[in-house]
């Protein structure tokens, strides 16, 4: 039987259809094709070797010599001519243990190659990994929540700190008056050494009063010359008061006496008249100055006598004993707001006195201010100043 090709067998017109090749093939054709097959096999090659899988598909028109017309073509080849499909090869027997072979997927199913070092991590985020636009919104609301977060804590933390420091200065502050003030009614009691603190204990007399008694009747120069020790006008105010004799006071200060850290140095006051001569002389000068130290203030009235001591020495004698503070302590005590804290003690003293044959008036003012001291808690803060005036 001659070989044909393919095409030709498509070519001819008395090919079998689409729907005729899987016509069932009768048992007569099948049982003439393998009786064809085993006279074909009987006449293979001169040697008697079979023909070979490749001598099958040898191409068409291209077989072998000794082949004749009665060459037969295998099953595959058969199955054709006979308008058959061909048979399936028969699956692979497997054994337990080995996989059944994969098939082949689509490009669809295929999963990528990673690259090689890379493992999930590795791989960069493609389009379909980004993240939904609702996560990255509630992450930054959770980020936002931290932030305020951390900030009312801050706050918080802020908020005691400065309200305990407020109170620790407010308890600071009240201590200090009350002890302030414990102190200063101790001192109102007690004897006039044991009032005396440590640096009453150590001051001295650093100054001297000037008699002022002489400096009336002069002018302003003279009194001047007069005071030495410095003396050195300070300032000038002009004085307009109904019943006043005084038209003009000068300030001079002893600027060669010893200061006081609180008071500075001495002052003396010139009063002068309408014609220009003192009419009126006044002096200021701290107690510590005079060496009366840290006394109470009832105590340098009462058992110092520092009024009629300071006047004896400005020219004005004044018997001792003679000035008597008011039994009344508030009439010349200032407290504060709390009705507590005493901070100033202040009083005025006036009388009369014979200078030689010639009457004279005096008046003198002690003046105790604590403002320093209540700040401090310490009673040595005091400002203690005396004023003593003398006039015709």
């Amino acid at each position: 039987m001659p070989r044909r090709s393919r095409n030709e067998a498509h070519g001819n017109e008395a090919s079998l259809g689409l729907t005729q090749a899987f016509d069932a093939v009768s048992d007569d054709a099948l049982v003439d094709a393998r009786a064809r097959r085993r006279a074909h096999a009987a006449d293979d090659g001169a040697d008697g070797v079979p023909m070979g899988l490749t001598r099958a598909f040898d191409p068409v028109g291209g077989a072998p010599a000794d082949d004749g017309d009665d060459w037969m073509p295998d099953d595959d080849a058969w199955a054709a001519e006979l308008g058959q499909a061909p048979a399936a090869p028969p699956a692979p027997e497997l054994d337990d243990a080995d996989e059944a072979p994969r098939g082949r997927h689509g490009r669809h199913g295929r999963v990528p190659d990673e690259a090689p070092g890379k493992g999930r991590k590795g791989r960069k985020k493609d389009a379909g990994d980004e993240i939904p636009a609702y996560l990255r919104k509630s992450r930054r609301m959770r980020r936002i929540l931290i932030a305020v977060a951390v900030i009312l804590v801050l706050l918080l933390a802020a908020g005691a700190y400065f309200t305990w420091q407020l109170v620790q200065v407010a308890e600071t502050s009240a201590s200090q008056q009350a002890q302030a003030h414990q102190d200063q009614q101790q001192a109102a009691v007690l004897s006039p050494d044991e009032a005396n603190d440590a640096s009453s204990a150590t001051t001295v007399k650093k100054t001297t009063v000037p008699n002022l008694t002489a400096l009336l009747g002069l002018d302003q120069d003279q009194a001047i010359e007069y005071l030495a020790h410095g003396a050195q006008v300070a300032s000038t105010r002009e004085v307009n008061e109904e019943d006043n004799p005084v038209r003009q006071e000068v300030r001079v200060a002893l600027t060669e006496e010893p200061a006081d850290a609180r008071t500075g140095t001495p002052t003396v006051y010139l009063g002068l008249g309408e014609d220009g001569l003192i009419v009126q002389v006044g002096y200021s000068t701290s107690t510590a100055s005079l060496g009366y130290g840290s006394l109470s203030f009832a105590d340098a009235v009462r058992n110092e006598s520092i009024i009629e001591k300071t006047l004896a020495e400005a020219g004005v004698d004044v018997d001792e004993g003679s000035v008597a503070l008011p039994e009344d302590k508030e009439s010349y005590s200032t407290y504060d707001t709390d009705g507590k804290t005493l901070i100033k003690e202040y009083c005025s003293f006036y009388g009369e006195a014979d200078v030689e044959g010639t009457p004279m008036q005096w008046s003198a003012v002690l003046s105790y201010d604590y403002t320093m001291a209540n700040a401090t808690s310490n009673l040595a803060d005091t400002v203690r100043t005396i004023y003593v005036y003398v006039g015709a």
